[in-house]
């Protein structure tokens, strides 16, 4: 008896054996001796439905085992990698991508077109090298504002964490430390992020993944242009060490003429100086948040004049005093002001309480009146006429005589210039 020949017969001979996967770099650790384990196929491709040879892997300590999801002809048709299903270029979702380069990659999604589909691709890339991507997103990729904002330059290896145990959140764990599991609190239940599902991202359709990027896109910040038109230089931070001055220069040259670049090597950073403000303008728009040198996204903002920042440092400098007003001079002549300071200077035998109300001068008589309160409560206040000093005995040679100032160096009172 004859066996019927069926469709999974003809095709056996198409099955995919390959020697490595097609994977991101976050997917693959960062141990460059990782060990996989390879079985011929050993199931089937979540999209294609064709068997195809797996790969199983730790890409790090403390991480959960990964293994290849998909196909290497259907990664290569959307280049995305065989686990996470994430861009290879950007690091983004399919949704993210092709919304952004306006791509319509259809897929037929019945078992018979999608096969025959599949040997057409399959041919194509057989006919090729084997590296580029197939299909409309291979003959589209090409440079994207959106995308160059929203890429991860770096490996974000948090993604290999292993998933959280269900027995800890339950209460019920008893490993411990020594629980591979993250002992972590898990998304609520109506968090859409927990709704995920690898065909919806693979076709990039109801994917919350791609929908919470897009709406971190549509508040990403922009770099305004400086209101003053003589601005023209352009702050470039974030710059690797190995960076030289002519590496800065052919890339900023394309936007316009430029006029001085000074590196500073100590705090990576540069300052790229234009002649034309429109070309300033063009190259703040063209490399804000999608500059990257030797693997890291510089930082662009617009440097300030430097009348600005001479300014700014004065103001700085100064303390905010309240107004005082100036204190009138009675002599021109009389810098130090000694006029308005009075003396008085008590008779030989004179103690302190027995001051005649006279020679207490006006500013400090309330000083002496709240001292002496109890004794002298019924002081009169001091007249400034000339028939109050009247019955004062003169003092001696050699005493300061009231209203009399003299200066320190004219003092002969001091430094032994009276003998006893």
């Amino acid at each position: 008896m004859s066996m019927s020949k069926t469709t999974n017969t003809y095709n056996r001979q198409n099955w995919e054996d390959a020697e490595f996967p097609i994977l991101c770099q976050t997917c693959l650790g960062d141990n460059p001796y990782v060990r996989m384990i390879k079985e011929r196929f050993g199931k089937e491709c979540k999209i294609c439905t064709r068997p195809f040879t797996i790969f199983r892997w730790c890409p790090g300590a403390r991480m959960r085992f990964k293994k290849t999801e998909i196909c290497q002809t259907c990664a290569r048709l959307k280049n995305v990698c065989q686990t996470c299903l994430l861009d290879l270029e950007y690091g983004l979702p399919i949704q993210v991508r092709d919304a952004a380069l306006k791509v319509a990659d259809t897929i037929p999604q019945s078992d018979v077109n999608k096969e025959y589909y599949i040997q057409n691709i399959d041919r194509e890339l057989r006919d090729g090298d084997g590296t580029e991507a197939a299909g409309t997103v291979g003959r589209s990729l090409a440079a994207n504002e959106m995308l160059a904002k929203l890429a991860r330059t770096a490996p974000y290896y948090k993604r290999n964490r292993p998933h959280i145990c269900s027995f800890w959140v339950k209460g019920e764990c008893k490993r411990g430390e020594e629980c591979p599991y993250r002992h972590d609190k898990p998304n609520e239940p109506d968090d859409p992020l927990c709704e995920q599902n690898i065909k919806d991202r693979y076709y990039g359709r109801n994917d919350p993944v791609a929908e919470k990027i897009m709406k971190r896109a549509a508040t990403l910040p922009t770099l305004e242009p400086p209101e003053d038109r003589n601005i023209t230089t352009l702050y470039v931070g974030n710059l690797p060490e190995e960076i030289t001055e002519p590496e800065l220069r052919d890339h900023f040259y394309q936007y316009g003429e430029i006029r001085s670049i000074a590196l500073v090597p100590r705090q990576q950073c540069a300052f790229v100086q234009y002649t034309k403000r429109g070309a300033s303008e063009l190259a703040a728009e063209r490399t804000f948040n999608k500059l990257v040198l030797h693997g890291r996204k510089a930082t662009i903002k617009w440097a300030h004049s430097q009348a600005k920042q001479s300014g700014l440092a004065k103001t700085d400098r100064r303390f905010e005093v309240p107004a005082v007003p100036p204190t009138p001079v009675a002599n021109p002549n009389d810098f130090f002001n000694l006029q308005q300071e009075q003396v008085t200077v008590l008779p030989p035998g004179m103690k302190l309480h027995q001051i005649p109300p006279s020679l207490i001068p006006a500013s400090s008589y309330q000083m002496y009146s709240q001292a002496y309160a109890a004794p002298y409560s019924n002081i009169p206040m001091p007249t400034t006429s000339a028939t109050a000093l009247e019955g004062i005995p003169p003092p001696p040679t050699g005493q300061m005589v009231p209203g009399q100032v003299h200066y320190p160096s004219q003092d002969p009172s001091r430094l032994g210039a009276v003998k006893k």
